[in-house]
């Protein structure tokens, strides 16, 4: 089980191993089109998302994008 900050709120998430990578968080909330991953105030890039782990108690922004006018 780790314990982390989600978007500004604390969050639950069982884990085999004391953490989860960007890729299985991504998975799980099911995100879809253009968004953003920041992991304690660092910008993860797509390409990383697999080797990019996120341990009990880091703190973790997901931002989407929208279009508009």
């Amino acid at each position: 089980m780790i314990n982390i900050i989600l978007n500004g709120e604390k969050k639950e998430f069982k884990t085999e191993n004391g953490a989860l990578s960007v890729a299985e968080l991504v998975e799980i909330r099911n995100l879809k089109g253009f968004f953003a991953v920041e992991l304690n105030l660092k910008i993860i890039n797509k390409e990383d998302y697999n080797s990019t782990l996120i341990k009990d108690g880091d703190s973790i922004e997901i931002v989407s994008f929208a279009g508009g006018g």
